[in-house]
């Protein structure tokens, strides 16, 4: 009996994806654990192996398509005795056709997690999208009264706008009572629309440029960071001159192992060791709870090609400066050639922005959720300080900011935290210890 090969899903957030590339055609053998495609995420360029073996019998869904859903059939394999005309009809309403384009490029769908799927009053499980389920709570509405357009009478983001305009009135009619939960769940700021931006500006030359997967979903999910995380920032300026004197003695022993150590290289240490020194610190919001870390997962930003992307560095206070500069060299290389897994990018506590490299002085940093926290970090300038002998002097200084979630780090504990890092830095060979 043929088998269908289906959509994969890559992270455990996954809906859809882009089948970038096919690495067989039809009427190929293939193995367990050959290639059989790249699929793209909204992160990552991922390789997708074959489980079973046999021949290729039909692609169904053609290289290049984008908005896949998991689960759709892809393509078909034939076992042994089997023949292309074997083939029964294959069915890939999963696929990005089976639902309006628009809901496939929505960049909320992989902003933050979608209510819970709801039931009807007979008890029935009501199946819809998650961003049908998350329009439908903001604007009100009853899903158990919207008839399904998708694939097995699913509930589409088209079926939920659509029904907006006829359930409004319903809504306003609802009790006094209930406009505290109207509000906390009312829809967030979206500016100005597509068409009216493009009239602004009309007899002007301009260029519309397509947003891939990346783009949508920083934009979304930043967006959503802004408004939606408490944040409030602490500003320190660390002293580096003992750092840079530290950094040079260290990279000429370490000159014969091919190992340069650089500053950010020591700021992931900082932040890592700070963590563990203020643990109350070490923890994301939940929901409903905060989830406390015992480890150091520090998250990098890593600007590639159109967005970024930030690798965790897991267990940091227990790695050498050296192990941690050969594995931040390589998450980096990896991930401009997006070619990062899932579990790379996902999880961390704590992230650090470095724009110092890019001779930005100071900045503030958004939260990328869950993270409770964010390191700003600017360039090291020389400017005048005040030495220990109370004369003045040049020194070299970084500003750093950091941006914190304050429904999981009071100002104090933000404060403690910052100051441990600053502690860190000013005083290196203490991180050896």
């Amino acid at each position: 009996m043929s088998i269908e090969i289906l959509m994969p899903a890559l992270s455990p957030t996954m809906e859809e994806g882009t089948l970038a590339k096919w690495h067989v055609k039809e009427g190929d053998t293939v193995s367990s654990g050959d290639i059989l495609a790249e699929i793209e995420t909204d992160k990552a360029t991922m390789e997708f192996e074959a489980v079973d073996e046999g021949v290729i019998g039909k692609i169904v869904i053609a290289e290049g398509s984008e908005g896949v859903k998991v689960n759709a059939v892809i393509a078909v394999l034939l076992e042994d005795g089997e023949s292309a005309s074997d083939i029964g009809s294959v069915s890939a309403a999963p696929a990005a056709a089976a639902e309006p384009k628009a809901e496939a490029a929505a960049p909320a769908a992989a902003a933050t997690p979608a209510p819970a799927a709801p039931a009807a009053k007979d008890g029935n499980r009501i199946f819809a999208t998650p961003l049908a389920r998350r329009i439908a709570a903001d604007k009100g509405l009853d899903l158990s009264a919207i008839a399904g357009s998708g694939p097995h009478g699913r509930i589409v983001k088209a079926d939920v706008e659509t029904a907006t305009a006829t359930a409004a009135p319903k809504a306003a009619a609802a009790p006094a009572t209930s406009a505290p939960s109207a509000a906390a769940g009312a829809a967030m700021a979206a500016g100005p629309s597509t068409e009216t931006v493009i009239k602004m500006y009309d007899g002007r030359p301009f260029e519309e440029v397509k947003l891939d997967g990346m783009r949508k979903t920083i934009a979304a999910r930043l967006t959503e960071a802004k408004q939606s995380v408490p944040h409030f920032y602490l500003r320190r300026d660390i002293q580096l001159d003992a750092l840079m004197k530290f950094r040079a003695t260290l990279n000429k022993q370490l000159e014969g192992r091919g190992v340069k150590l650089s500053v950010n290289d020591f700021i992931i240490k900082a932040c890592a060791l700070a963590l563990q020194q203020v643990p109350e610190a070490n923890a994301v919001w939940a929901g409903d709870r905060t989830l406390k870390f015992t480890k150091s997962d520090v998250a990098v930003a890593v600007a590639i090609e159109g967005g970024l992307f930030t690798p965790v560095l897991r267990d940091s206070e227990m790695k050498s400066l050296s192990a941690l500069s050969s594995e931040m060299k390589d998450l980096a290389t990896r991930a401009r050639d997006r070619k990062l897994a899932p579990h790379e990018y996902q999880g961390g506590s704590f992230a650090i922005s470095n724009l110092g490299m890019f001779g930005i002085d100071n900045f503030d940093a958004i939260i990328n959720p869950p993270h409770s926290a964010i390191l700003a970090v600017g360039a090291g300038v020389k400017k005048p300080i005040v030495g220990a002998d109370g004369e003045l002097t040049v020194g070299i200084v970084m500003s750093t900011t950091l941006s914190v979630d304050h429904r999981v780090i009071d100002g104090a504990l933000g404060a403690n935290l910052l100051n441990a890092i600053k502690d860190n830095l000013e005083n290196p060979m203490t991180m050896l210890a």
